[in-house]
């Protein structure tokens, strides 16, 4: 994750969770909160529902990667919480990546790649 740091303490989770816009899908929650700074913030919350150690931390990684792949679209500035669902437990990657991509959208929160390149000509 090349501009995004880790959320790491509780009280940072709190504050998203509790000034944040929260937004769901079947398999996650995304609450977004306005930093004001040029880097993302992303913390990752899987609860004991979702499964056994093994399980959650799969679910993590997912997550974690469906971001960070797509980490450049995402407008900068932003202190994100993602939240899995029991459902996400058993889903694959491809399903991870769109339920990530389709929160960005909700939130509106992704760079618009067509409009950038039509700017830049």
């Amino acid at each position: 994750m090349r501009f995004t740091q880790s959320l790491r303490k509780n009280r940072q989770f709190q504050e998203v969770y509790k000034k944040g816009v929260s937004r769901a899908n079947r398999y996650l929650i995304m609450y977004v909160l306005e930093n004001h700074q040029t880097d993302n913030l992303l913390g990752i919350s899987v609860s004991k529902k979702v499964g056994n150690s093994v399980v959650r931390h799969r679910v993590k990684r997912l997550v974690k990667e469906s971001y960070r792949l797509h980490e450049d679209i995402f407008n900068s500035g932003l202190n994100i919480v993602i939240t899995a669902r029991a459902s996400a437990a058993s889903i694959p990657y491809a399903q991870m990546e769109s339920a990530v991509l389709h929160l960005g959208r909700l939130h509106h929160i992704l760079r618009d790649e067509a409009g950038r390149s039509d700017n830049q000509s």
